[in-house]
């Protein structure tokens, strides 16, 4: 097989690829194992046509499409790694030549990854922050973890304010008519928490047990329902119930309540250290994060678009997982926010591109730097992740490398050594 790559524009480039008659005498083999089986034939069994009679019945031409599909990705593959190319998208595959007897003969337009021109990654500025606690941050803690274990008091007199729980029956109309997911009974809704359609919950306020009331609010422009968008909607509610939080005493039973500790003071000083423990993580984070993106905007690349769309993709399906083990799925999001996946994707696309960009960047730097990772440090790090996925390091070891997803692991053991070395080599 031969292959040979030119650049003709940016990122895009086209890969020629000549392949042997041999090999092409070989897919048409395999495709002719595969659609005789398909096949009926007077006389025979299917999947028993002799070659010859096949060709003679259908013409050798009925498999061309078959050992192509079995001849191209295969040749591609193996003209990708011959050439050292690191394609970003599926390639535009025009065959130029295909036949019994004849080499193949075909071109693929490709887009690769973007080449990267350094600027200055050693001596970055970054500033220098100390990990302190002030009195108005614990007791911002304090009052998290009073509301955090309040009790909900049914509230038989008075209005609902932001905080109480209620509960209520609701349907809406547009148009006088009512529309799909817009009616439930006795919903559990919390004022104030921002989670229905913007302008609702602050109608909500002020009304007691039994009320009745219309509410008119208008749907996002973004909202996930294209029926709905920006339209004016009304809902019918009855409210069933209020309930309030009652906020524990912050005293030494609460301490002991919520702790291991016998007194308030000894609680809150175990708080601060906590605080100081997390705010100094902070700041570490912080000062990758800052090191990163200094790095990243000293340097020259154009991205394809592709990759900020692959990874927008990617960014969606993460957070989607995070919303699962939050009991939650993408439609109920929606639904509470008033997006849709589009409007998702272009919030989103501003950090998918950052993430993309300082990738490529990273990845250059390591290999300017030569930083790679070794098998030992591969051990070490398949110790500390076996716990989390309850399997021993070789097993671990064994899945991920079944996966394909062993490279991965490496990949991001080396993006953390470069991170750890532009940190050490930051003023």
């Amino acid at each position: 097989m031969k292959a040979s790559w030119e650049k003709i524009e940016k990122n895009t480039g086209v890969l020629d690829v000549e392949v042997e008659a041999d090999q092409v005498a070989a897919a048409l083999d395999k495709a002719f194992k595969k659609v005789v089986q398909k096949v009926n034939v007077p006389g025979f069994r299917k999947g028993k046509v002799p070659r010859s009679i096949f060709e003679a019945k259908f013409g050798v031409e009925s498999l061309y499409q078959e050992a192509l599909d079995i001849a191209v990705p295969e040749a591609y593959v193996l003209a990708v790694e011959e050439t050292g190319i690191h394609p970003v998208d599926r390639p535009e595959v025009d065959v130029e030549q295909f036949g019994k007897g004849q080499n193949l003969k075909f071109k693929a337009t490709v887009i690769v990854k973007p080449e990267v021109e350094l600027g200055e990654y050693k001596g970055i500025e970054l500033e220098a922050k100390q990990a302190e606690v002030t009195e108005e941050e614990i007791n911002e803690e304090l009052d998290k973890l009073q509301k955090r274990h309040a009790e909900l008091v049914p509230l038989e007199e008075g209005a609902a304010e932001n905080g109480d729980v209620v509960s209520i029956d609701f349907e809406g109309f547009v148009d006088g008519v009512a529309f799909e997911g817009g009616k439930a009974e006795k919903y559990s809704l919390e004022l104030g928490s921002g989670s229905f359609i913007p302008g609702f919950e602050e109608q909500v306020v002020g009304l007691s047990k039994g009320d009745l009331k219309d509410i008119t609010v208008t749907f996002p422009e973004n909202y996930q329902s294209e029926d709905l968008q920006g339209k004016e909607a009304l809902f019918k509610i009855e409210l069933h119930d209020i309930k309030r939080k009652n906020l524990p005493v912050l005293d030494d039973e609460f301490a002991k309540d919520i702790s291991e500790f016998e007194t308030l003071e000894e609680f809150k000083s175990d708080l601060t250290n906590n605080l100081k423990v997390r705010k100094q993580t902070e700041i570490e984070r912080g000062k990758e994060a800052d090191v990163v993106e200094k790095a990243a905007a000293a340097a020259q690349l154009d991205i394809p678009s592709i990759m900020i769309e692959n990874e927008t993709s990617q960014m969606v399906k993460e957070f989607e997982n995070r919303l699962r083990t939050q009991g939650m799925n993408i439609e109920m999001y929606y639904q509470f926010t008033g997006q849709n996946d589009d409007a998702l994707k272009s919030q989103m696309r501003d950090d998918a591109e950052k993430r993309v960009r300082n990738n490529l960047v990273l990845e250059a730097i390591a290999k300017a730097e030569g930083i790679e990772v070794s098998e030992v440090e591969i051990h070490h790090e398949l110790n500390v992740l076996a716990p989390s996925y309850q399997r021993s390091p070789a097993e671990l070891y064994n899945m991920l490398n079944a996966n394909g997803n062993i490279e991965d692991l490496k990949h991001d053991l080396i993006v953390k050594k470069t991170v750890a070395f532009l940190l050490e080599n930051s003023k």
